[in-house]
């Protein structure tokens, strides 16, 4: 037995009669294990001092008298000398997404791995973790959103329908509780089985959300707080994803498309902005009339819709995103070249949590009249309305804390003024409703997921809070990084972090 699955049994095994939180916390260890018997090829120098556990927690913290508990899956990187000043918690956002990678990401970042023990961490529902699922089934893709002809509309909308019965139905028992209400409890507990009386939260982007309710709900236990990428945290889940047309249409307009023009030497798109985006749509109506195979798959409207969407998150997707446009286009020629864990866990969790965790207003009239106004003004993302199937969602009896940051630690928030998932607009506003908040503010920038990144600034004043105790007295901003040349390579924290994963088959 590979020696996670070992950590893993051991966990279960001794915390399946737990009922009162302290007492889960004062009889169990996590049994940490070197997470690699064999240091895959491709990971940072350092990676063989990842040690992977698992801990035991109750499937409803608020029916603990059930007896029904669920694993944790935990990571851990210590610095060398085995001396840690603190112990930071991290989550990579998703929200869903599995963490136990992302220490490996602070090895170049020694500052804050040579002082703090960093913790990874796998939320309840996806990853190594108990995991739920949507029977591999996603609403979104089935069709093109922007054909609003009935026939069309009826697929689109009972699609969201079926996703969200598919993700009730296949979770089973536990979907119900992939709540933040939950994982907030899980984070503590690991707290308290860890022996800390104070920890540290490092979250990106649905990691603000998660970190934000963990200071709300635990605010004496935490001690520093950075909130990297942040959606509207003090408000619901809805206006978050409904800022996505938004904020994806201008990181396209602003910056992507005004790159690929100025290397139109490279892509022959055209030599404007507006010139690309002309060239985008064409080739977008052509994939509609007839869709084109290519290596990685079948490319239609919408999976050249998703292609920039993704690239959008980060400037050092911009190139092989302009790459594959310009392939598909035609303007250049082509340049070819064991599952332990449901493959949907992240897409399951993900949707459990937004749709679990706060109300959905509206119906599929409302869906309706939503997608045809923000798809007329942001047609790029715009008619994708992400939270669709929670208009369908047998939503739990879900009361959330409201995180207002009154009597929490100073916290400092981290934002780009072009984040296309988690818009600058949104953080402006948890940042003005949450107390003794502080925004750093990334002037000319739109990736998502900042720190750990190649801005100096930026890393080093959240290293100075982080690790030397300096909280900034007033809100700060630092410069962007500029856009790279086609062939530069960069490293945004997050896509590293999902790129160790897939190379470790977590």
């Amino acid at each position: 037995m590979h020696r996670r699955k070992v950590a893993v049994a051991l966990a279960v095994v001794t915390a399946t009669s737990l009922v009162a939180p302290q007492a889960q916390a004062s009889v169990q260890e996590i049994q940490w294990q070197k997470c690699f018997d064999t240091l895959p090829p491709g990971l940072p120098p350092g990676s063989e001092r990842l040690e992977c556990g698992s801990f035991a927690a109750p499937m409803d913290w608020n029916n603990q008298g059930n007896g029904k508990t669920i694993t944790i899956a935990v990571s851990r990187l210590k610095p060398r000398d085995g001396t840690a000043k603190s112990t930071v918690f991290t989550n990579p956002g998703g929200p869903g997404g599995p963490g136990r990678t992302l220490p490996l990401v602070y090895l170049d970042r020694p500052k804050l791995s040579e002082n703090a023990e960093i913790i990874g961490i796998d939320p309840r529902g996806t990853g190594a973790s108990s995991n739920v699922t949507c029977g591999g089934y996603t609403a979104e893709g089935v069709t093109d959103p922007r054909d609003r002809s009935k026939a069309n509309l009826d697929l689109l909308y009972g699609s969201m329908q079926l996703h969200a019965k598919f993700c009730q139905t296949k979770s089973g028992e536990l979907g119900r509780y992939i709540t933040t209400d939950q994982t907030v409890k899980d984070l503590d507990l690991l707290r308290q089985i860890l022996r800390k009386p104070k920890v540290s939260w490092l979250g990106y982007s649905g990691g603000s959300w998660m970190g934000a309710y963990y200071a709300t709900y635990f605010p004496k236990t935490l001690d520093k707080i950075v909130l990297d990428s942040n959606v509207e945290f003090t408000g619901p889940w809805q206006p978050v994803f409904d800022d996505w047309g938004m904020g994806f249409e201008r990181r396209f307009r602003v910056d992507f498309l005004p790159w690929v023009a100025k290397y139109d030497n490279v892509y022959h798109l055209g030599k404007t902005g507006e010139e690309v985006r002309q060239a985008y749509e064409r080739t977008r109506a052509k994939l509609s009339e007839q869709p084109v195979m290519r290596p990685e798959g079948v490319y239609y409207p919408v999976t050249l819709d998703f292609l920039l969407r993704g690239a959008l998150y980060t400037k050092e997707a911009f190139a092989g995103a302009a790459q594959t446009l310009a392939e598909l286009a035609g303007a250049v020629q082509p340049q070819l070249t064991a599952q332990a864990t449901y493959p949907d866990a992240q897409n399951g969790t993900a949707y459990s949590i937004v749709c679990n965790d706060t109300p959905f207003r509206g119906d599929r009239d409302y869906l309706e009249r939503d997608g045809a106004r923000d798809g007329a003004k942001w047609p790029l993302v715009g008619y994708y309305q992400i939270m669709g199937p929670c208009a369908f969602w047998d939503r739990p009896n879900v009361n959330l804390k409201h995180p207002n940051g009154i009597g929490v630690a100073p916290t400092l928030m981290v934002q780009s003024v072009r984040d296309p998932a988690t818009p600058l607009e949104g953080a402006r506003k948890a940042h003005r409703n949450f107390n003794n908040s502080v925004l750093l503010t990334v002037e000319d920038e739109g990736d998502h997921g900042i720190y750990g990144f190649g801005n100096k600034c930026v890393n080093d004043i959240v290293e100075s809070y982080l690790v030397d105790g300096v909280t900034p007295a007033k809100d700060l901003t630092c410069p962007g990084v500029p856009l790279p040349a086609p062939g530069e390579t960069a490293q945004n924290p997050l896509t590293k972090a999902r790129q160790l994963a897939s190379r470790l088959g977590w």
